[in-house]
């Protein structure tokens, strides 16, 4: 009886290693799934229907709202038409440019004027907020004066401006780095600052230093605060832009969206004003929804941060 014993308990002790080794693996295996499902990005395209209902009928049903309590106020004669144009007003003066051919000359004039000097600031602020950020001695030295330049109104820089380049694109240019590089650089300088030490220190070993580390390892890691600095230099080479064009107007800087609200206050025409207002107002959300709302969605797909598509 005791040889029984002896040899049940031996065979019970020789195969608790293996269980708990297939247990092990078990679990492991279930840790691997549920990482492997974390890190899968589940996208899907949404249904028109539903883009349709989620996402074009709110704001139509609030550009709806905002026109109809126009309309009331004008109805109820808050003030009077000289200064509070109809909304019927406003689209006799844009169906008025549209008959004359101006309206996409306009546009153009202003939106490839903000297109290229955004594109120059972004030239100019990228490799400028990559030394700030990753050289002590530049940051100490001029990383309070950018933070300075992007709190400056961009409308100061207009009238200097002028004196130093005269009436033409390249003072406009000027006025639309002035106001989008601190913008782009103190963005970029945010991302490289929440980069977790580990990517830096693994990027090092594998070898990637210097522009290959820039490259491969700072600004992929730094792309949420970067691309954040890249609409609010948008934002600010646009309101750059229009401060240019309605306190530098002339004949031959052409006509844009500044220069059409300028001669709209010195014709007293108001509902010409308010078109010219909303004209600024759709190319700014434009901008938006065509270029970097796409860019934020691709970002947040990549780090699996978005899951519906």
């Amino acid at each position: 009886m005791a040889s029984t014993d002896t040899t049940a308990t031996t065979t019970a002790t020789a195969g608790t290693p293996g269980t708990a080794t297939a247990g092990k693996a078990d679990d492991l295996a279930g840790l691997e799934a549920g990482l492997d499902a974390l890190d899968s990005v589940q996208v899907r395209r949404a249904p028109v229907r539903e883009v349709l209902l989620k996402k074009v009928l709110p704001p139509v049903l609030a550009v709806v709202l905002v026109v109809a309590v126009w309309q009331l106020l004008v109805t109820l004669e808050v003030a009077d038409e000289g200064k509070l144009p109809s909304p019927g007003a406003v689209w006799d003066s844009l169906a008025t440019m549209w008959l004359e051919g101006t309206l996409f000359g306009i546009l153009w004039t202003s939106v490839s004027r903000a297109l290229l000097g955004f594109l120059l600031a972004l030239a100019i602020g990228t490799p400028l907020g990559l030394l700030v950020a990753r050289v002590g001695v530049v940051r100490t030295a001029i990383g309070p004066i950018l933070s300075g330049l992007q709190s400056l109104p961009s409308v100061a820089w207009v009238a200097p401006a002028v004196l130093w380049l005269g009436l033409n694109d390249s003072m406009m240019y000027a006025v639309i780095l002035l106001g989008a590089v601190p913008s782009i650089a103190n963005g970029l300088v945010a991302g490289v600052d929440q980069v977790p030490p580990l990517f830096l220190r693994a990027g090092r070993t594998l070898g990637a230093t210097g522009l290959k580390g820039a490259w491969h390892i700072v600004m992929p890691a730094a792309l949420p605060g970067y691309l954040a600095g890249l609409k609010q230099g948008w934002a600010f080479s646009w309101r750059s832009l229009m401060a240019a064009e309605i306190i530098a107007s002339s004949p031959d800087l052409g006509l844009g969206l500044g220069q059409l609200l300028e001669n709209g206050r010195n014709n007293f025409d108001m509902p010409g004003i308010f078109l010219a207002i909303i004209l600024i107002l759709l190319v700014g959300v434009a901008i938006d929804l065509l270029l970097f709302s796409p860019l934020e969605r691709a970002v947040l797909r990549r780090r699996g941060l978005l899951v519906k598509g």
